[in-house]
C-alpha cells in the first residue's frame, strides 16, 4: 500500500481495496436489492488527490447516485480513508455513445427525411448507428457570449494578492477544458476583480479564436431563463443552449442558495459540460464548502476542479492599480495623492476606481487641480473621517519587527503562542488605527474572518488590563506607527 500523505496517485490495488472498504460498510446500510442494483456494478478506477473517479453504467445510474446515496458514499469514504473525498462519475463509453445518440435525433426530427438511404432497425450497433447519423447537419443554437471586452488579462493588476488566481485563470484560458483546472472556482470579497478576471479568460479565447462558443452569465441571469423557460414550456431548448458552448463562465453562484430547481437543472448541465470537455468557470463570495443552503451533490462537483481565492490587494498593487487607472483615464496624479488615497481605500479596487472617478468630478466642477487636499475630501466622503495614512500592511512589518518574528507567521496557521500574541496585537492596532472593516483586517492576516479578529481584539484588550508589560509593549507600539505617519 502506499503511503497516502507522500502520494498524490494511488495503484489501482490501493483503490480497489479502498472501494471494497467501502462497500462493506454500505452493505450494512442499504437492504441487498439496492446494493446489487446500485452498488455492484461500480468499477472504481484510480484516487487523485482528494478525488475517486468511479465508472457507472449510464447518466441515469450517475444521477440517481447522486439523488439517493450521495452522503453514504460520503460517509463512507471518510470512514475508511479518515479525509474527505469527492466522486467523480465516469459514465461508460457505449451509454455515451447511446446518450449521443438520443439527443441527436431529439434535435433533428425536422431533418428525418434527410437520413441517408438505408435500414436503421432497433437491432442497429450503436457505431453502425452512430455513422449513418453523423452525416446529418445538427445546427447548434447562435450564442451571445456577454463578455465584456474592456476586462483583459493586459489591464488586470498583478499582485501578490491575486496572482495565483490568475495565473489559473490564464492556464484555463490557453488551454479550456484540458486541465485539471476544471471547473475552476475563483472566490473573493467584493470589488476584488474576480469578475474582471472570469471575463479576461472570455476575451482571451475570443482574440485567440479557439473558440467564440463562450457564455458568460451571472447566477441570476441562469434563473431568470430558467424560470422563463419552465414558463413557456422551453426547458428543452433552454438545456441545449447552455450545453452547446464551450466555455460556461457563472458569476457569483452564492446566489443559487435556496433555489433548488435553479441547483438541479444547474447540477445536470455541469455533468453534461464536464463529461464533454468543456471548460466551466464559477466565481463566488467564500470557497464551495463554505456555501450555505446549496445542495452537496454541487459542491461536490465545485471542488473536482480548482479553488483559487483573491484577497484584497496589498499597498503597492493598489498604488499599481491606481497609477494604471490615472494613466488610461488621462488623469495626473502625483506620488503623494496616489499614496495618500492607497493608504487609506483598503478594502477592494472598487473603491479605488470610486475615488477616482470622484477626484476627477470634483476638479471638474470646481476648476480645480488634484491635489492631497482634494484627495482627502474624496476619501472622507467614501470611508468617513480619515484616521491616518497608517496601513495593515504597515502595521504588520513595525509589529514583526519589533517583536523579532518572521512578518509572513502572521498571515500563516502556526499557533506558536509568540506568533498568536503578536498577531492578536497587529489586528489589535489595525482596528483601532484603520478605517478597515473586521472582515478587511481577518482578510489581510491569511483569511481568517471576522470574529477571529473580534477575539484578538478583546484578548488584547484584557491583557493590557492585566499585565503592564503587555499594556506596556501595545503602547509602544502604537506610538511608534503613530511617529511613522505623523
Amino acid at each position: 500500500m502506499h503511503d497516502q500523505n507522500n502520494e498524490n496517485i494511488f495503484d489501482n490495488e490501493y483503490t480497489k481495496k479502498l472501494w471494497a472498504d467501502c462497500l462493506t460498510i454500505l452493505q450494512d446500510r442499504v437492504n441487498n436489492q439496492s446494493y446489487k442494483t446500485w452498488f455492484e456494478p461500480i468499477i472504481p478506477l484510480q484516487i487523485e488527490k482528494n478525488k475517486l473517479s468511479i465508472k457507472v453504467p449510464s447518466q441515469f445510474f450517475s444521477d440517481w447516485l447522486e439523488e439517493h446515496y450521495y452522503s453514504l458514499i460520503n460517509e463512507a469514504l471518510t470512514q475508511v480513508t479518515g479525509r474527505e473525498i469527492v466522486v467523480d462519475h465516469i459514465i461508460t463509453s457505449e451509454e455515451r455513445e447511446s446518450s449521443l445518440l438520443s439527443i441527436d435525433f431529439d434535435s433533428t426530427q425536422a431533418n428525418l427525411g434527410k437520413l441517408p438511404a438505408g435500414p436503421l432497425s432497433i437491432k442497429s450497433s450503436v457505431p453502425e448507428l452512430l455513422t449513418k447519423v453523423s452525416t446529418i447537419k445538427i445546427s447548434q443554437p447562435s450564442i451571445n457570449h456577454s463578455i465584456n471586452p474592456r476586462y483583459t488579462f493586459d489591464n488586470y493588476i498583478k499582485g501578490e494578492s491575486n496572482q495565483f488566481a490568475r495565473a489559473a485563470a490564464l492556464a484555463v484560458a490557453n488551454n479550456p477544458g484540458g486541465t485539471s483546472f476544471n471547473p475552476l472556482v475563483i472566490y473573493g470579497g467584493v470589488g476584488l476583480g474576480k469578475t474582471h478576471l472570469v471575463h479576461a479568460i472570455g476575451n482571451h479565447l475570443l482574440s485567440s479564436g479557439k473558440t467564440n462558443r463562450i457564455l458568460y452569465v451571472s447566477s441570476e441571469k441562469f434563473t431568470i431563463d430558467f424560470v422563463e423557460a419552465i414558463q413557456k414550456d422551453r426547458v428543452a431548448d433552454f438545456s441545449n443552449y447552455y450545453r452547446s458552448v464551450d466555455l460556461l463562465v457563472v458569476d457569483d453562484i452564492q446566489f443559487f442558495a435556496g433555489k433548488e430547481k435553479t441547483q438541479d437543472m444547474f447540477f445536470h448541465t455541469f455533468n453534461a459540460l464536464y463529461h464533454l470537455g468543456k471548460q466551466i468557470v464559477l466565481s463566488s463570495d467564500k470557497p464551495p464548502k463554505e456555501l450555505k443552503s446549496v445542495n452537496e451533490r454541487l459542491i461536490s462537483r465545485f471542488q473536482w476542479g480548482l479553488t483559487a481565492d483573491i484577497q484584497p490587494p496589498d499597498l503597492e498593487t493598489r498604488i499599481a492599480i491606481l497609477q494604471k487607472k490615472s494613466s488610461d483615464d488621462g488623469i495626473d496624479l502625483s506620488h503623494n495623492v496616489v499614496e495618500f488615497i492607497a493608504s487609506n481605500i483598503t478594502s477592494n479596487i472598487r473603491e479605488l476606481e470610486s475615488c477616482l472617478i470622484g477626484l476627477l468630478a470634483r476638479a471638474s466642477l470646481e476648476n480645480r487641480d488634484i491635489d492631497l487636499e482634494l484627495a482627502k475630501s474624496v476619501v472622507r466622503s467614501i470611508i468617513g473621517e480619515v484616521r491616518s495614512h497608517v496601513t495593515i500592511e504597515e502595521i504588520q512589518r513595525v509589529v514583526a519587527e519589533y517583536m523579532m518574528i518572521p512578518e509572513d507567521l502572521l498571515r500563516a496557521k502556526t499557533r506558536k503562542q509568540e506568533v498568536v500574541n503578536a498577531r492578536q496585537i497587529a489586528m489589535y492596532l489595525a482596528k483601532e488605527l484603520t478605517n478597515s472593516s473586521l472582515k478587511t483586517i481577518g482578510l489581510h492576516f491569511g483569511g481568517r474572518d471576522h470574529s477571529t479578529v473580534i477575539h484578538a481584539y478583546q484578548c488584547v484588550e484584557d491583557s493590557m488590563g492585566l499585565d503592564q508589560k503587555q499594556k506596556s509593549l501595545v503602547q509602544q507600539l502604537r506610538s511608534k506607527l503613530e511617529r511613522n505617519i505623523s
